[in-house]
C-alpha cells in the first residue's frame, strides 16, 4: 500500500449535527500523520464543480459544537448521469488524491460504490444521519441530538396538550427506520409509535379504539402519538383530521421536519463522531478502509462493507418495540 500524502473529504445528503465534530476529527488526525486534506464543499457536487478548500487544524478549531457542516450539504444529480461515476473518479485523480472520506448515509455511501471502480484510491464512509437507519453500525452520527429535540418538542406538546385535553401526533423523521420515533416516543412517554417496524399501513380504527379505550380507563387527557414520516400518505394534518372525527376527540399534527437536523450536538454525538472520524483515517493509513464503513458495534470501533450499509436489515430496539406493543395490547378490552 502507497503512502497516504493527501485525502479527500465531504459531507453529503442530510446534514446531521456532529458533521462538523467529525470533519474536525478527520482534519486532527490526518495532521498528526503529515497528511494534507482537501475539503469539496456541497457533497459530491464539489468533486464536479472543483469547489474545494484546503483543511488544516486552524480552519476547524471551534467547531465541535456546531450544528450542520462547514463543507455544506447537498444532493449530487450529476452522479446519477451515465458518465458521472467515470468524471468523478477522473478527477479525484487529477487532484493527486490517495483516498476519500465520505460523511453521510446509506444513499451516499452508494455514490461511493459508483465512483469505486474509476477511481484508484481508497474510498471510506463516515456514518452522519439522524434517522439511524444504516446497518452496520448501532448508532450514526445525530442522531443522539435529534432524540433529544424531538423529546424537547414533545414535552412542550405535552403541556398544552393536557390543558386542552386534546390528541396530539408529532411527525418525526425516518422514512424507513423507527428508531427516531422509538426513541423520541419511549423517552416522551408517548401513549402510541407508529413506525414502519409495526407495519406498512396505519390502522385507523385500532388506534381510534386504543384512544377511547385510554379515555374510559383515565378519563379525556392528553393523548400523544409519535409516528413517523411518510407513514401515512396523505400526511400528518390527514391523518389528525380523521382521528378528530372517529374519536370525538379533537387532534392536532405538528410535524417537527428539519428541525431536528439543527441545533449544537449533545456529547454523545460529538464523541461518536470524533470517535469515528479518527478510526477511518487511522484504517487509511493501513490499507484497510477501502469500500468500507467507519461505525462503532457494542462500543468498539469496526469496519463495515459499504456496499451492505443500505440493505435494512437493521431494526429499531426489539425489546422496547415489544414493550410498547403489550402496553398496548393490555390495555385493550378482553
Amino acid at each position: 500500500m502507497a503512502k497516504i500524502k493527501r485525502i479527500g473529504l465531504l459531507t453529503s445528503g442530510g446534514d446531521a449535527p456532529g458533521m462538523n465534530a467529525a470533519i474536525r476529527a478527520v482534519v486532527l488526525t490526518a495532521a498528526a500523520a503529515g497528511i494534507e486534506v482537501l475539503g469539496f464543499r456541497h457533497g459530491f457536487n464539489g468533486i464536479f464543480s472543483t469547489d474545494w478548500q484546503w483543511l488544516t487544524p486552524t480552519e476547524v478549531k471551534h467547531c465541535i459544537q456546531l450544528g450542520g457542516t462547514l463543507l455544506k450539504s447537498a444532493r449530487c444529480q450529476q452522479l446519477q448521469t451515465h458518465d458521472g461515476p467515470a468524471l468523478a473518479g477522473q478527477l479525484l485523480t487529477d487532484l493527486k488524491l490517495d483516498a476519500l472520506l465520505v460523511i453521510g448515509g446509506d444513499g451516499s455511501f452508494r455514490g461511493c460504490q459508483a465512483i469505486a471502480p474509476f477511481f484508484s484510491g481508497q474510498i471510506c464512509g463516515i456514518p452522519g444521519t439522524i434517522d439511524n437507519d444504516v446497518d452496520g453500525t448501532d448508532f450514526t452520527i445525530g442522531f443522539a441530538t435529534a432524540v433529544n429535540t424531538a423529546l424537547d418538542a414533545i414535552d412542550k406538546i405535552r403541556d398544552t396538550a393536557d390543558a386542552f385535553e386534546r390528541i396530539f401526533l408529532v411527525e418525526v423523521m425516518g422514512r424507513h427506520s423507527g428508531y427516531l420515533a422509538l426513541a423520541a416516543g419511549i423517552a416522551g412517554g408517548a401513549e402510541q409509535i407508529i413506525c414502519p417496524e409495526y407495519g406498512e399501513e396505519v390502522d385507523i380504527a385500532d388506534l381510534v379504539q386504543d384512544i377511547q379505550q385510554l379515555q374510559r380507563e383515565y378519563g379525556h387527557g392528553s393523548y400523544i402519538i409519535v409516528m413517523a414520516e411518510t407513514m401515512y400518505p396523505a400526511g400528518a394534518a390527514a391523518l389528525a383530521s380523521e382521528l378528530t372525527s372517529l374519536s370525538g376527540t379533537e387532534c392536532r399534527a405538528c410535524v417537527l421536519g428539519h428541525l431536528q437536523r439543527g441545533g449544537s450536538p449533545v456529547g454523545a454525538d460529538r464523541i461518536l463522531a470524533t470517535k469515528l472520524g479518527a478510526f477511518a483515517v487511522e484504517q487509511l493509513l493501513v490499507g484497510h478502509a477501502h469500500l468500507m464503513m467507519a461505525g462503532e458495534q457494542a462500543g468498539q470501533a469496526v469496519l463495515y462493507p459499504l456496499a451492505l450499509t443500505g440493505e435494512r436489515k437493521k431494526l429499531a430496539d426489539p425489546y422496547l418495540l415489544g414493550w410498547q406493543q403489550k402496553l398496548l395490547q393490555n390495555s385493550k378490552p378482553a
